[in-house]
């Protein structure tokens, strides 16, 4: 049975006759193989890369038509001629009740159903060689691709069990089916022949130590988390479950009795990463903003140089890394494309890396050396909230947890947890204004632009609102930092321009304060997200929305918040999908 995913990931479906092609994923020199097989006399109906798939397949087939090729030997001779990042299923009419799949930098994953408990939770690798220059699109292969290392290839023994195979991109897609799954790594081709087995085969890319076995992991998710309940969106839904996704985050590593932190996925390497050089966080999106939001506060503790890199340009800059680094990867799905690129480039540098992922058994996951799962939950929701809060929170224990030797650092550390003991509360409280804040949506969503300023802790919250704003509500928006205001933003401020300002009282309250001023003196309209306390924005502001008093370290978490939620009621309002916005996708998989 075959279950596109509840992530929303972009999946194309080509069928030519005999051969039916998911794909998930960019072919990058699927022009080269057009341009064999046009020669060949194959006529393409589409300029897509996805129609070129199906097309070698069946090329392939017809061309070994007295070698009686199995279903999987042509797969892998087509995936190994296949550049790019994909996850592929195939189906044909010629090999009836056969499904074979394959995947290099996409994620794809298997979900097992069976009548009973299989005796083994082990399935076996075979592993398969290509002869040097195999790859090449005019040699024709006339015997089976496969050499196994040792013995005969195994599969996986149903043992007369009833037994049901799910295809995925995401293990929320097929949690109503079964709970245990297989991740399949870059390179695999699995296959599922007549009689229900299933087979792993390895195309061996060079490498030197391919684990010989894959595991069928019980997943622990529940179907409820993935099920809307009383909201009428996953995202309405996944920001009210923040108050519980900070503690889940929290829960058995913060000990508020006796102010300890413990990160069982770190406490092997931490004195490695107090030693290091510096500390290097990568990301996209949303999670490099998270990492920008917790920046200065690790830069405090640590004492560290603190560098944060988009993932995209930190490959095109092919930043010098070094063995006593420590390289942080920041992703909510953990399969992000140029995230795990940049992992690649950084591990065979000597560096430490560590992960920082929503999801147990990613490929983040998987080739860091340690790292910490933030327990945010299924987030079914494209644009990303309870995820971007609990990386947060996540950051904020790693610089915690690295400190604790500091005699200076002892206040601050306890004055931060004792406000994130409080957080919870505090969030509940500031989602209370959900009414209010829809009430600013209706006057706010017919312009055509918004910008949010701030600067000190809150720029990260800046470049967070406006990006949730452009990614829902298709609005332009930019996040500002205050203190550039005057080196060109401020030529935008006029009546007509609605700026959403966050002035908290922190070390930087004055310098707001001042940008204020400049907005208000060009009939700007500022919307102000302030401290409960602070009277005097009432008087300035155009409209105020007042939050609780936390450590400056900790605003972002509450200030992100009516963001969130205005970004939301402006799509509602506009009759967008807000759960599937245009063009985009939960887990960026290609670069």
């Amino acid at each position: 049975m075959l279950y596109s995913s509840l992530t929303y990931v972009s999946i194309r479906l080509y069928v030519v006759i005999e051969f039916v092609v998911v794909h998930n994923g960019i072919i990058t020199n699927y022009k080269d193989i057009k341009l064999f097989l046009e020669e060949k006399g194959v006529k393409f109906e589409s300029d897509t890369d996805t129609e070129v798939i199906p097309k070698f397949l069946k090329y392939l087939y017809e061309l070994q038509l007295d070698t009686y090729p199995t279903f999987q030997e042509l797969v892998e001779q087509v995936v190994h001629n296949l550049d790019g990042a994909y996850a592929l299923v195939f189906k044909s009419s010629l090999f009836p009740g056969e499904v074979v799949a394959a995947r290099r930098g996409s994620p794809l994953l298997i979900g097992v159903k069976t009548g009973r408990k299989s005796q083994s939770d082990i399935i076996p690798v075979t592993i398969s060689e290509f002869s040097k220059g195999g790859r090449s699109l005019s040699a024709t292969p006339h015997k089976p691709l496969l050499t196994p290392t040792s013995g005969e290839g195994r599969s996986f023994d149903h043992q007369e069990m009833s037994m049901e195979y799910f295809f995925a991109s995401d293990a929320s897609a097929i949690i109503e089916h079964t709970n245990r799954v297989i991740y399949l790594e870059d390179d695999d081709v699995a296959a599922v022949d007549g009689t229900g087995r299933l087979s792993i085969h390895h195309l061996k890319q060079g490498e030197t130590d391919i684990p010989n076995s894959r595991e069928i992991h019980t997943l622990k998710m529940k179907l409820q988390e993935i099920m809307r309940g009383s909201y009428d969106y996953f995202m309405q839904k996944e920001i009210f479950e923040q108050p519980e996704s900070v503690v889940n985050t929290m829960r058995g590593r913060v000990n508020f009795d006796t102010e300890t932190i413990v990160l069982g996925g770190l406490k092997d390497h931490i004195s490695t990463m107090r030693r290091a050089r510096r500390l290097l966080f990568i990301a996209c999106g949303t999670s490099y903003h998270s990492t920008v939001a917790t920046r200065q506060l690790l830069e405090e503790l640590t004492e560290m140089p603190v560098m944060v890199e988009l993932a995209s340009d930190f490959l095109d800059r092919s930043v010098p890394i070094f063995r006593d680094d420590v390289v942080f990867f920041v992703s909510q799905s953990g399969e992000t494309a140029d995230t795990l690129n940049a992992l690649k480039y950084c591990k065979p540098r000597g560096a430490l890396c560590v992960g920082i992922t929503n999801t147990v058994g990613s490929s983040i996951s998987r080739e860091t050396h340690c790292g910490v799962h933030i327990n945010a939950g299924p987030e079914i929701g494209v644009a990303s909230t309870k995820a971007y809060t609990s990386q947060f929170i996540a950051l904020v224990m790693v610089g915690l947890v690295m400190s604790e030797d500091r005699i200076s650092m002892q206040a601050r550390r306890k004055a931060i947890i004792k406000d994130l003991q409080r957080l919870p509360g505090f969030i509940k409280e500031v989602l209370t204004l959900d009414g209010e804040i829809l009430k600013l949506a209706k006057s706010l969503y017919q312009e055509r632009s918004l910008i949010v300023m701030g600067r000190g802790y809150n720029f990260a919250t800046c470049l967070e609102g406006a990006l949730k704003i452009k990614e829902l509500t298709y609005l332009h928006s930019e996040g500002i930092l205050s203190g550039e205001l005057k080196h060109g933003p401020l030529a935008m401020i006029d009546t007509q321009m609605p700026v959403i300002m966050i002035i908290m009282k922190d070390g930087v309250y004055t310098k707001c304060i001042n940008a204020l001023e400049q907005v208000s003196a060009r009939a700007g309209r500022p919307i102000i997200i302030c401290d409960r306390d602070d009277t005097e924005m009432e008087k300035k502001a155009f409209h105020c929305l007042k939050i609780p008093k936390v450590a400056d370290c900790l605003q972002g978490i509450l200030t992100v918040l009516p963001l969130q939620l205005l970004s939301f009621h402006i799509a509602v309002l506009k009759g967008y999908d807000v759960d599937c916005p245009r063009h985009l996708a939960k887990s960026v998989t290609v670069e």
